[in-house]
């Protein structure tokens, strides 16, 4: 593992005095990024839902690094208001924004393509548009600094290999993917910028949103780990973070997104890793 020093040498946006702002940042990867940067000198703004989680998080964060070095925001990211009120007291407080990480998200399940509509557009409002809010709110001033920034939005290897189970935030994931494959595209060709876009792929991670769970599961990563993988690998300058788990090796997931986009262009039915007739050859291509 890199050290403080090394992290700040390699990442300059991530020096001491520097700011940060993490949405979802009242538990799971967005506390544990918090607790992270906070540790390394950063000042931090945590977002999330207005309440008490909010409020316990935001006294664990200051106790690192103290009162003055952390705000809390109550924001629902869904709300783009919300968002650009998030942006106006980030930069109040801290003057320069250099970590912005958009990684507010729910993992409720709506159903059917063709039931719950309501809750279909609430997941997306606030997986996929929550993402691009921050984006709206926070980049154009980030851009203006000429300061070196990093973005990083979380999405998930289900917004990839969309397995069946919860249609609605594979989408949303999916599109958290494609957008943020294009802001990078944009930031590289933006003159004069000192941002880039990263996109953080967790594996099973122990967070708010592991579903029947009272404490970590053996095959699960902890927040923590996954900060400390992300880390790294932005120092290696990835764009896709690609995160394994106690259970999953990368080589493995490796195989399952090349059997994915195969689907394309060997023509098979739709998700036919899940589909009888290919259930064998499934099977023998995660053999080779």
């Amino acid at each position: 593992m890199l050290t403080d020093a090394e992290l700040q040498t390699a990442l300059p946006a991530l020096g001491s005095g520097n700011a940060a702002v993490i949405t979802g940042a009242a538990s799971g990867i967005g506390l544990a990024a918090a607790k992270r940067l906070a540790l390394m000198g950063m000042k931090i703004v945590l977002a999330d839902i207005a309440g008490p989680r909010l409020e316990d998080a935001a006294r664990v964060v200051s106790a690192i690094a103290g009162d003055d070095a952390v705000l809390a925001v109550a924001a629902d990211v869904s709300k783009a208001q919300d968002v650009d009120r998030l942006a106006e007291r980030a930069f109040g407080a801290f003057g320069n924004v250099s970590l912005l990480m958009n990684n507010a998200g729910v993992g409720n399940n709506p159903g059917k393509p063709w039931e719950n509509r309501d809750a279909w557009k609430q997941l997306l409002d606030i997986n996929f548009w929550g993402v691009v809010h921050g984006v709206e709110a926070f980049v154009p001033r980030m851009l203006g600094a000429r300061q070196p920034g990093l973005i990083v939005n979380t999405g998930s290897k289900q917004g990839i290999t969309t397995p069946p189970g919860n249609l609605a935030y594979n989408v949303s994931k999916a599109g958290v993917k494609t957008f943020t494959e294009g802001l990078a595209h944009a930031l590289r060709n933006e003159p004069g910028a000192h941002l880039s876009a990263h996109l953080l792929i967790p594996g099973f991670t122990y967070t708010g949103l592991t579903e029947g769970a009272t404490e970590k599961p053996a095959g699960a990563w902890t927040g923590e780990q996954v900060v400390d993988f992300m880390l790294e690998s932005l120092t290696k300058r990835d764009f896709y973070i690609l995160c394994p788990d106690n259970e999953v090796t990368r080589p493995l997931d490796e195989k399952r997104m090349a059997w994915a986009i195969g689907d394309i262009i060997e023509n098979r039915p739709a998700l036919s890793r899940w589909h009888p007739d290919h259930k064998d050859a499934f099977a023998a291509f995660m053999k080779q």
